[in-house]
């Protein structure tokens, strides 16, 4: 029997549902979860199945309390407390690899299955199983059961907006570089009528950490163009690479209302906003200081905070705990993932 089925057990609206699993063994038996909750002693254990692209990183100490101000919260990566485990999350890239896994143990009841990624659909590994396994998601997209986005915009006391001074026009870097992305065709039709100055592997211009912000700094606007278009997929090309180097962003990726959601109007160019790369080139180089300096002006109230590390992703889990369906199951999360089409 396929390991996938007959780990499935889960509480549901009071009746326990067991799936394939008794039929498996009849001597199974539940195990039970030491109790959690703010009255208990007792942290949220969540179980790191495995590190995302196999980094793993130091958990010692009270981690999410010490690093990101998250209580009754404990992260571990030892799989040996697998039946003590409360929560364990599975990154989405390392179940597509050869050999994985699920635990080749009795799943504790009451224990919840985490599916996580911040890849979009079209550089996800479709051949897997995921239907009827997890219990919550953790991804970029804001109908994730833990929303998690690559950054977000949060409120900072009224200052006087710093008009940056710039010496270049446009500037993009890129290391996934294919013809047949949306993007490339954006790029190839906008360099008709604009000198765009391109970095990374794909230009053979690679950029050390430390000098990409420094680099997109000296320019006025940054090509933040994802390299798939699905809704929420707004990564750190925006969020990273354009707010915090202070180039104004021009996007390609969702709709400007999906951006909307998330970022001021008045913060970034959308490519959509003109008929033609020809149309934004002349935008660009005709623009006057009076319009450049409006772009800048959600700085006076707002400031841009990233995400980057797993050990804080996974601690929001513990954080979004008492809002979660405590008998929800993904019947059919390939659809979820894959099929979704609406903002």
């Amino acid at each position: 029997m396929n390991l996938g089925h007959r780990l499935r057990c889960w509480s549901a609206v009071g009746t326990t549902v067991l799936i394939g699993t008794l039929l498996w063994s009849n001597s199974f038996e539940f195990i039970s979860l030491p109790g959690v909750g703010q009255d208990s002693p007792d942290p949220l254990t969540i179980l790191i199945w495995h590190w995302p692209f196999h980094s793993p990183m130091e958990l010692s100490g009270d981690v999410c309390l010490d690093l990101y101000g998250i209580r009754g919260c404990r992260l571990t990566a030892n799989r040996s407390e697998f039946h003590q485990s409360h929560v364990v999350v599975f990154h989405h890239k390392e179940m597509g690899e050869k050999g994985f896994q699920f635990p080749a143990k009795d799943r504790p009841l009451g224990q919840k299955w985490v599916w996580a990624s911040l890849e979009s659909p079209s550089h996800m590994h479709r051949n897997m199983e995921l239907n009827n396994i997890f219990n919550w998601t953790l991804s970029y997209r804001s109908d994730s059961d833990i929303f998690v986005p690559y950054g977000m915009m949060v409120p900072q006391p009224a200052k006087v907006s710093n008009f940056p001074n710039k010496t270049r026009v446009v500037s993009w870097v890129v290391s996934n570089y294919r013809r047949s992305q949306e993007r490339a065709n954006f790029y190839a039709n906008l360099s008709h009528y604009l000198k765009v100055d391109v970095y990374g592997t794909a230009n053979r211009k690679p950029l050390c950490p430390s000098c990409l912000l420094p680099t997109i700094s000296r320019y006025q606007f940054y090509l933040a163009l994802e390299n798939s278009v699905h809704p929420d997929y707004i990564t750190e090309k925006l969020w990273h690479n354009s707010f915090q180097s202070g180039a104004i962003p021009i996007v390609l990726g969702p709709p400007r209302e999906n951006y909307e959601k998330f970022i001021p109007a008045d913060s970034f160019i959308h490519i959509s906003d003109f008929p033609s790369p020809k149309h934004l080139a002349h935008f660009l180089l005709s623009m006057s200081k009076e319009r450049y300096r409006r772009f800048f002006q959600w700085r006076e109230r707002l400031s841009v905070k990233t995400y980057k590390d797993w050990r804080e992703r996974f601690c929001w889990i513990c954080g979004a705990h008492p809002s979660l369906a405590q008998h929800k199951v993904y019947m059919d999360l390939h659809s979820w993932v894959w099929n979704r089409t609406k903002n």
